[in-house]
């Protein structure tokens, strides 16, 4: 077990790489939230896994603890990468990443400094092998009536997570998805071809994560063919996830699943 990380000058090790809390502003103010951040950095061919870890691993879970007044978001997950090997797909982040999480403190906040403590569990793997791994966390930070005022010193790294979180689907868009005997068959109209789409389900053992995502690129959009999982024992009425696109930027998705065969041609 490693000891309390001291203040947001210091990172932590952890297993093949370091692991530091830091937060968005330099101060808190009571009634405004506060984003705080896991920032880790890992040694080269290292990664940890997203919500969803895909064939195996594990996400990072954190246990905060926080002095009454304040209350803890969800992680704010950013999109993930594939993460190939023979006959297995994992979704996750290799080298640097940063979690977000908002924290939200009362309106009536004393003005005294407050600490906040992570217990972290987390699975750092290669594609070889993974190594099990704990991590105690802390940060201080003061409580100013004023507006918060941006750290310079991590800004960069919430401003790269933002940008690779995924933002709601567009109202314009057409989406639907069917089903085949042994896939999902994903069909939107986004108004504009793309060339590369990739879907990370929010859910595990949904569809084979190995299995290669045949793309058909239509006027207007695409159709993705999704093969399903062994492991998908029943009927799912929803497919929920992440669908990365050739423009750099991905999207929430939910949509539900028609019953019945797809009437959209299967890739």
């Amino acid at each position: 077990m490693l000891s309390w990380a001291s203040t947001k000058a210091e990172s932590t090790p952890i297993t093949h790489g370091t692991l530091e809390l830091v937060a968005e502003d330099q101060w808190i103010t009571p009634g405004h939230t506060l984003y705080l951040g896991l920032h880790f950095q890992l040694e080269k061919d290292w990664h940890i896994y997203w919500v969803n870890p895909g064939d195996s691993g594990e996400p990072p879970h954190v246990d905060w603890r926080l002095p009454p007044g304040i209350t803890a978001g969800t992680i704010e997950w950013p999109t993930p990468h594939r993460l190939e090997t023979p006959g297995i797909v994992d979704f996750g982040y290799e080298n640097s990443v940063t979690l977000i999480v908002p924290m939200h403190p009362n309106a009536n906040l004393a003005t005294q400094p407050v600490k906040f403590g992570a217990a972290l569990k987390l699975l750092v793997c290669s594609r070889e092998m993974c190594i099990p791994g704990k991590a105690q966390l802390s940060l201080t930070l003061p409580v100013k009536a004023q507006p918060p005022l941006l750290d310079p010193r991590t800004a960069d790294w919430f401003v790269a997570t933002r940008k690779s979180l995924p933002v709601p689907m567009p109202g314009s868009w057409k989406v639907k998805v069917g089903e085949t005997n042994d896939s999902f068959v994903l069909t939107a109209d986004i108004g504009h071809p793309i060339t590369q789409a990739v879907f990370f389900p929010l859910a595990e053992s949904q569809i084979a994560n190995a299995a290669p995502q045949k793309l058909v690129r239509l006027a207007g959009g695409f159709q993705l063919a999704l093969r399903k999982s062994d492991q998908l024992l029943k009927p799912i009425s929803e497919l929920k996830g992440v669908l990365a696109l050739s423009n750099d930027r991905a999207y929430s998705i939910d949509v539900p699943i028609s019953k019945g065969r797809s009437s959209s041609s299967t890739p």
